[in-house]
């Protein structure tokens, strides 16, 4: 067995990698152990987005399952979650069934003949939201300036270039400077946020254009125009501020709410 400060070392390392490479994953610690069981308090593994161990030992094959979900279901709600794991009679002992969510403690049976329960927390790792700004306008670069600052990663991006990426946003600052090229490159890609900086009369008038060269309605419907919340910006960085509250609060919009 490693030493517990090579193997914190090593469970580091490959977390960063999978940060790096915005790849999501699930941090699991065990918090409390009972009676007889394989796994250890305060051991640790990282799980990746079907729920399986990537590094790491949280206990024998029993638990394996019931962590996996757990896992899966943390990832996609963007919300820790605690997992108690015992065998069927001590569930029934506590008036609860495999399952079934009580107390903010998500519970499952543990098949094993050792009979000891085990209780882990899940704590999931999401990619850093990624935000492609086109242009180079004051609004776009006041945009790469602040985004950082609030947690989201920037690509530059070029009229020429198609975003793509389930993770991607996509803000069109090019103010006059390749407008049409840039909204067609943004509604080729997947992404799933298009805003353009500009009046609602200027947009209406690329809409046109963007749909006599072939860009369905409904492609077009899916641009925000103009970008932002309406906080009466004026300044580029009233812009950018306001662009950015706007993609918060379509980011927090979808994430599911956990169960109460």
């Amino acid at each position: 067995m490693s030493h517990p400060d090579s193997f914190d070392v090593e469970l580091s390392s490959i977390a960063q990698d999978l940060r790096a490479a915005q790849q999501p994953f699930v941090l699991a610690t065990v918090v409390r152990v009972a009676g007889s069981t394989s796994s250890t308090l305060g051991a640790k593994a990282l799980l990746d987005a079907d729920g399986a161990i990537v590094h790491g030992w949280l206990g024998g094959g029993c638990t394996r399952g019931a962590v996996a979900r757990i896992a899966k279901e943390a990832l996609q709600e963007g919300a820790p979650k605690l997992v108690s794991i015992a065998p069927e009679e001590q569930l029934e002992a506590k008036g609860v069934q495999s399952g079934e969510l009580k107390d903010g403690i998500k519970f499952a049976r543990n098949g094993c003949p050792s009979g000891g329960s085990i209780d882990i927390f899940v704590e999931p790792v999401l990619p850093t939201p990624e935000l492609v700004v086109l242009g180079a306008s004051p609004v776009a670069r006041a945009l790469r300036n602040l985004a950082p600052t609030l947690n989201w990663a920037v690509s530059d991006g070029s009229a020429g270039e198609t975003p793509s990426g389930p993770y991607q946003s996509v803000v069109i600052a090019t103010q006059g400077q390749g407008d049409l090229d840039a909204l067609k490159a943004a509604l080729a890609g997947q992404s799933d946020y298009v805003a353009f900086v500009g009046s609602v009369r200027k947009f209406t008038s690329l809409r046109k254009k963007l749909a006599e060269a072939g860009v369905s309605e409904a492609a077009l419907d899916t641009v925000k125009a103009p970008a932002g919340l309406d906080i009466g910006a004026e300044t580029a960085e009233e812009i950018a501020l306001s662009i950015l509250a706007e993609l918060i609060q379509r980011r927090r919009a979808q994430e599911t709410t956990p169960d109460a």
